[in-house]
């Protein structure tokens, strides 16, 4: 019984730290991804004849935010760009409204941790990519409509000209107090180096983005070892990578593994300990309590509470990626239900654009108006968002669309990395090559694959509310070939190639007559 008793003492110290190191590693893969794809980022902001084109403006936003995994990173430049006159307001919506879509892909990762148990992770996906399905059905509408009458431009105009702000403080880092300590021992950066290759400052190129010790230190590193350099660090406060003589794409590759391998450690930890705390009755409880709606009549109050609570935690962390990737093993493990953490997730939203309107607060007197533009437009593009997704339940399709990639992925648990490639590479590539092309190519090819999309979603609506108002032939989709209605045969042909990646250059027992049979005969028929 004592045994037992410090055990569970321990669980908690033990949470604590492991949710500490889960966040430090998640910085750390921000710095990784900055320092391997940060000046590339800084290239694709310097064409304004390409963010122009507000697809294009969309699809940089997403790429960049994708390659520094960090939002803030990515609004900071746009807003640098519009305070120094190189890029309109109404052209860095688009770019905006594609942040919005990349910082989501830090917690579809994070779902991918928990691909061991099946249930675990058709629900722990399902949580990850609600907000996916939130902004991208939310660009898919104000992005034309912004294109189209500048609605939000001009709302978030009409706001800094009425509230008539004045500079103020920077945004309070209540997260960074406590993790900073640790982060700044392995990487420091100096993010402003992406900015000026943005704006287009030709000396910043040549320039790393890792901060540097004096000439002084340089000549001390050289003779000492890690060890001692390590308790150097540790004692002066700078970091591990300082003058390191190696390019920033190799201190990224080796911050991105080592981050990593923290993340996952971390996280399986992390779920393991918390299925061992959150068991039989303690579960119900904790599920009862967060789930639960409100005493009649406010049951529909009951999600707009944890919009204001999913805010005020993000404003308190000051990132939204850590707060959904906090609670997406949460909603793997079934303590918080999908319909839950849908307006949790949209409240982080809300939170992430209060702390830059608060750091835009901070901005010089040149750049305040556009700074507080550029969050404006941010916080409205939400609102916005919230308003045609979450008031009315049958309005709430990102559950519905969540629910189904999360069925899919627990089936084809290579759907997860399929998805990853296609949304938040592939397909953003695509539509930038396209809109490159000129607006032709891109009507051209673009036209007949969205009126594709939108026949074929009609279609199955149709099918399933009633099928008897449509042809025969289009009740079922059982006249198409196989591989354009069925993930299976791609599923056939991605087990028979892991088969073969597995047996290749492997032996495999042969009948009783013969002890062996030849390499060439496994069952790949190679």
């Amino acid at each position: 019984k004592l045994k037992q008793l410090l055990v569970s003492l321990l669980k908690l110290p033990l949470l604590l730290v492991l949710l500490f190191l889960f966040i430090c590693s998640l910085d750390t893969l921000s710095s990784a991804f900055q320092l391997a794809g940060g000046k590339v980022a800084g290239d694709i902001f310097r064409d304004d004849a390409v963010l122009s084109n507000p697809v294009a403006g969309l699809v940089v936003g997403i790429l960049v935010t994708v390659l520094v995994q960090s939002s803030s990173t990515s609004t900071s430049i746009v807003v640098s760009l519009v305070a120094s006159g190189l890029l309109e307001v109404k052209s860095a919506v688009p770019v905006i409204m594609g942040t919005n879509i990349g910082t989501s892909v830090t917690n579809t990762i994070v779902a991918m941790m928990q691909a061991a148990e099946r249930n675990d992770f058709q629900r722990a996906f399902a949580g990850a990519t609600i907000h996916d399905c939130f902004n991208w059905l939310s660009v898919l509408v104000l992005l034309p409509l912004e294109v189209a009458s500048g609605l939000m431009t001009r709302l978030s105009l009409l706001l800094v000209s009425t509230l008539r702000l004045r500079p103020g403080e920077e945004a309070p880092e209540l997260l960074k107090v406590i993790t900073e300590p640790l982060t700044s021992l392995i990487i420091q950066l100096d993010k402003c180096v992406i900015t000026e290759i943005a704006v287009g400052n030709e000396a910043m190129r040549n320039r790393s983005l890792v901060k540097e010790w004096c000439q002084a230190d340089m000549a001390l590193k050289r003779k000492t070892s890690f060890l001692y350099l390590t308790g150097l660090c540790l004692a002066s406060g700078r970091h591990l990578f300082a003058s390191a003589e190696l390019s920033d794409l190799t201190v990224g590759l080796i911050l991105l593994a080592a981050s990593l391998i923290v993340l996952c450690s971390c996280l399986l930890l992390l779920v393991k300990l918390l299925n061992s705390l959150l068991k039989g009755q303690v579960a119900k409880i904790i599920h009862k309590v967060i789930n639960t709606d409100l005493p009649y009549p406010f049951g529909w109050l009951a999600g707009y509470v944890a919009m204001f609570v999913g805010a005020g935690v993000t404003f308190v962390v000051q990132s939204s990626s850590v707060f959904t990737s906090a609670i997406t093993p949460l909603v793997g493990i079934g303590v918080i239900s999908l319909e839950r953490a849908y307006p949790l997730t949209l409240g982080s939203n809300i939170g992430t654009t209060a702390t830059a309107l608060l750091a835009a607060l901070a901005s010089p007197g040149n750049k305040l108006a556009a700074s507080i533009q550029i969050a404006l437009c941010h916080l409205v593009f939400n609102v916005f968002g919230i308003l045609l997704w979450y008031p009315l339940p049958f309005t709430r399709l990102p559950i519905k669309m969540a629910r189904v990639l999360g069925e899919r992925t627990a089936k084809y648990r290579w759907f997860a990395v399929l998805y990853l490639l296609l949304c938040f590479l592939l397909l953003p590539s695509l539509v930038l090559g396209l809109s490159l092309a000129g607006w032709q190519v891109m009507a051209g090819v673009g036209g007949p694959f969205l009126g594709v999309t939108a026949f074929v979603f009609m279609v199955n609506v149709m099918q399933a509310r009633s099928p008897r108002h449509l042809p025969t032939r289009l009740r079922t989709w059982d006249f198409l070939p196989k591989w354009m209605r069925s993930l299976k045969p791609l599923d056939r042909l991605i087990a028979k190639a892991t088969v073969c990646c597995r047996f290749a250059g492997e032996e495999v027992p042969a009948p009783a007559s013969r002890k062996f049979i030849p390499k060439v005969h496994h069952p790949c028929g190679v």
